[in-house]
């Protein structure tokens, strides 16, 4: 039997809360630190990684957002959240389980959960590490962003995708 099959490494996924959120936040920042590393420098890596610090923030993530976590072995391996019935706001994986479709996984539920609320088209703000896989969802970008964080510029993509 594969082990990653072995009923000891099933990934459940579950809606998010608040007790969640410190975990969230250090899996943001590890897989910006890592994941994240080939795209943006250092300077931009820490501006963004800041965003880990809004309490206030992330306190409205899990307030006013449909939260879904991946979990394995008690711990949070990745997440996804789906803002104002029809935007992705956050999608970060675990730099240990790139690859183990836990990313599609998350964005199915978060694109069935959109299309329950009848919303047309998904959209997102998304990294330069994480347009390919936006891509092979179905989004196509509408334009280059410069964004500034802390007085960083960083590039990310405004993506869409019609869902009807």
């Amino acid at each position: 039997m594969n082990s990653n099959t072995s009923s000891n490494q099933r990934i459940t996924f579950r809606k998010g809360h608040e007790n969640d959120l410190p975990e969230m936040r250090r899996l943001f920042t590890e897989t910006i630190e890592t994941t994240c590393r080939n795209d943006y420098d250092e300077k931009q890596r820490i501006a963004w990684k800041s965003g880990a610090e809004n309490e206030e923030r992330w306190l409205k993530v899990i307030k006013e957002q449909y939260v879904l976590v991946a979990v394995l072995h008690n711990k949070i391996v990745g997440f996804c959240t789906l803002d104002q019935r029809n935007y992705i706001d956050l999608l970060f994986i675990h730099k240990d389980h790139q690859q183990q479709r836990i990313a599609s996984t998350l964005y199915k539920q978060i694109e069935d959960k959109a299309i329950e609320q009848n919303s047309m088209s998904l959209a997102a703000d998304v990294s330069k590490t994480a347009k390919p896989f936006f891509e092979k969802k179905g989004f196509h970008t509408l334009r280059e962003q410069l964004v500034s964080v802390n007085n960083v510029h960083l590039t990310n993509y405004k993506m869409i995708k019609k869902l009807i």
